[in-house]
Parts: C-alpha cells; sequence; structure tokens
C-alpha cells in the first residue's frame, strides 16, 4: 500500500500520538477505512494495534493487514454488536480489549459503539460509520422492532461514554442524535480514500455499481429493475452471498445485468476506471466509499436522492428517488444521450474528489486524538478536517 505524504510527527512536548487502540471487523467499509487509516499513520510513526473481531478475515485481507508496517494485528471471533444476541461477547471484548489497552496506549479509537462503555485508560474516539435504527428507518420506512431494544440501549450508553464521537457525514452525526439522543462532543470528519493508479484505458459504454449486493440498503434491486430500459450493459460488482450464507435472489434471469462477484481492489479499479457511468442507488449510506472511488476514477455519478450523499457531492452527481426504478432508467438514458453532460460530471465529481483525502481524514483525526490528550477538545458540532472545509 502507499502512504500519504505530509502528515507530521508529533512534535516533542505537544500532546503526541505514539500508538493507537484500533477496532475493526472484516465484514464490510470499516476494514478498508481501517487498513487506510493506519497505512496513512505511517509518516507520523504512529503504531496502530489493530483489533479484529468478527467473522474471520479472508487471506487477501489478511495479507494486507501484514504489508503494512505499522500494525500489530490481535483478533477474537466476538460477535459484533449488531449480530444476533452479541452481548456476553460484547463483555468478553470489553475485557479483551482491556487488557490491550494497558500501557503505552494514547488512545482508544472504537469503530463500534457498546465497547466505548468502559472504564477506558486512554482517551476513546468511537466512529459511527452506521447503525441498525438508521438503517432499518431508511430500508423499511419505519422504527426498528422491540428486539432491537437492548441494542439502543447499550449503542446509548457507549456514544454517551465516548470522549469523542466521529461521524463521516452531517447526515450520519443526525442520525445518531435522533436514534440515541445529544452527542455533546460530536464531531464530523468526512472520509477519504488514496486515489489508485487506474488503469490508461478507453472510456466504455456501459455502467455500473458496486458493494454488497445482498444488502437491501443498496438497494441494487432498483437498478436491476431499470435495467431492461437502460440501452447499455449494466454490470454488477460485490457479493450476493451475505455474511450468514444464506442465499440471495436479489439478481434474477433475464434481466439483462452481468454480475461480476467479488472482485479484488485492482480489478474494481479497472472497471470504475472503463465504465461511463457509475449507479448507487442506496437507501442508506452514510458515506459511500464506492462513489468516491468511482468519481476518482472518473465516472458520471448517478445517485440516489438521500442527505448523506447530496451533501456529500452537491453539483457534482445527478439524483434520483431511491426506489423509483422508472426515472432511474429515464435519468441513465439521458446521461447516454448527452456525452457532454458525461464529460461535465466526470470533471465535477474528479474535483470533488480530489478534496477527499487520505492526508486531509488522517490530519482530522489526529487533531482529534491531540485535543483529546490535551484536554482541548471543542464541545458540540464542532466539524474537524480540511476536506470537510473545502466541500463547504
Amino acid at each position: 500500500m502507499r502512504h500519504t505524504d505530509g502528515l507530521a510527527a508529533p512534535a516533542r512536548g505537544d500532546a503526541g500520538v505514539r500508538h493507537v487502540l484500533m477496532t475493526a471487523d472484516a465484514v464490510g467499509g470499516v476494514w478498508t477505512y481501517a487498513l487506510d487509516l493506519i497505512d496513512a499513520f505511517a509518516p507520523a510513526r504512529i503504531q496502530v494495534t489493530l483489533a479484529v473481531m468478527g467473522p474471520a478475515m479472508s487471506p487477501a485481507q489478511r495479507d494486507a493487514v501484514t504489508r503494512l508496517p505499522n500494525v500489530s494485528l490481535i483478533e477474537r471471533p466476538f460477535k459484533l454488536e449488531w449480530e444476533a444476541d452479541p452481548w456476553e461477547d460484547v463483555a468478553s471484548a470489553r475485557e479483551w480489549l482491556g487488557i490491550a489497552a494497558e500501557g503505552s496506549v494514547d488512545v482508544i479509537h472504537l469503530n463500534g459503539f457498546a465497547l466505548a462503555n468502559a472504564a477506558w485508560p486512554s482517551p476513546t474516539v468511537v466512529v459511527g460509520h452506521s447503525c441498525v435504527l438508521s438503517w432499518w428507518q431508511a430500508v423499511h420506512g419505519e422504527a426498528a422492532p422491540a428486539e432491537w431494544s437492548r441494542y439502543r440501549l447499550e449503542v446509548a450508553r457507549g456514544l454517551a461514554a465516548a470522549d469523542a464521537v466521529v461521524a463521516p457525514t452531517h447526515a450520519m452525526r443526525q442520525a445518531l442524535e435522533t436514534h440515541y439522543g445529544p452527542l455533546p462532543r460530536s464531531r464530523v470528519i468526512l472520509n477519504g480514500r488514496t486515489n489508485p493508479a487506474a488503469p490508461r484505458v478507453r472510456r466504455e459504454p456501459l455502467v455500473l455499481c458496486a458493494g454488497r449486493l445482498w444488502d437491501e440498503a443498496k438497494n441494487v434491486e432498483t437498478l436491476i429493475a431499470a435495467a431492461p430500459q437502460i440501452s447499455w450493459p449494466v454490470y454488477l460488482a460485490g457479493s450476493l452471498t451475505p455474511p450468514s450464507g444464506a442465499t440471495s435472489t436479489v439478481v434474477r434471469e433475464n434481466t439483462g445485468i452481468t454480475c461480476l462477484g467479488p472482485l479484488s481492489a485492482a480489478d474494481l479499479t479497472g472497471w470504475m476506471a472503463r465504465a461511463s457511468i457509475y449507479v448507487l442507488p442506496a437507501r442508506y449510506e452514510p458515506f459511500g466509499l464506492s462513489a468516491l472511488e468511482a468519481a476518482q476514477a472518473g465516472c458520471a455519478l448517478v445517485l440516489s436522492a438521500i442527505d448523506s450523499l447530496v451533501e456529500i457531492w452537491g453539483d457534482a452527481a445527478v439524483y434520483v428517488p431511491p426506489n423509483d426504478s422508472a426515472m432511474l432508467a429515464s435519468t441513465i438514458e439521458a446521461l447516454i444521450a448527452d456525452e457532454p453532460r458525461r464529460r461535465e460530471l466526470s470533471r465535477r465529481a474528479q474535483v470533488r474528489a480530489s478534496a477527499l483525502t487520505m492526508e486531509r481524514m488522517a490530519g482530522a483525526y489526529l487533531e482529534t486524538y491531540r485535543a483529546l490528550l490535551s484536554g482541548r477538545l471543542p464541545p458540540a458540532r464542532v466539524v474537524a478536517g480540511a476536506a470537510e472545509r473545502a466541500l463547504a
């Protein structure tokens, strides 16, 4: 992996950060986020103990960790807080992490909620990448059922106990406040991605969508319904099978869709370099790393008209209501027929994406860590990071 240049190492005598304990799981976007952030910390000589829980890492994921020079890996198969009946495992995970946090750890960075509710020896940063209650509301159009009451309580306790709460968008921060109460020590740090060296290939007349195809929140059903009315071929990249192993019926026969299956990062970058249009029809997407990757690759973006995506992309994308397959098809067809419009959207998306760098994201997290260690973390509704200011 390439390191992000430009992060200054902590000066001697300031609130220096040398060692971070960070949690992650290998299921979704949190994995990419965690490894990118660790990689970006390397120039600042920050060591990270990465505590991985949940389903086992794939060989490729394990190999990606070993290539990072500043990480030590620890792992346990504890259930994640959103899985069925996880609370005994959550308690065990707290004890396990408590032992790992003893000694030289400066900051505890939790990519989850419930674990924060403990007597940690160092300041805690909780990052709200997504949550069940906001997912359920967006996907099902109603509040989560009573079976999620314990989850609601445990997440609220974790958020209240955290020394700082970070969300990747204002929309996600507001969702956390709506479902779990006020967040007086919160801030927004937009995600970033290292811009990979995309292959120099000819842009092709094809439409691409990528992600966890089995996840109802990604709403690929709407794109599948629109596909027969789209004159260009439509490709889906990603897994059809959820972690539970259940069979997905999201892609049915005779839809005009080509399923590419799970792709390596390099292969997905190649497909994004070829695709003229990238579609993200999600009902729920607190940030959307795939849209950022597609923008970096030069795709014109067709996105759902949901608050988080509009917040990030502004006039650099076109938007369609999440469940309107007819409008999605007509919007894509209008772009197919208008090459100058596609080129302009591609340019705007690339400009927008250029503000969402790993250097800026990592710098914002270091700013947050150092503020916590020096006791200077500002109160509610503060936004951290040059990337967010660049999009204002």
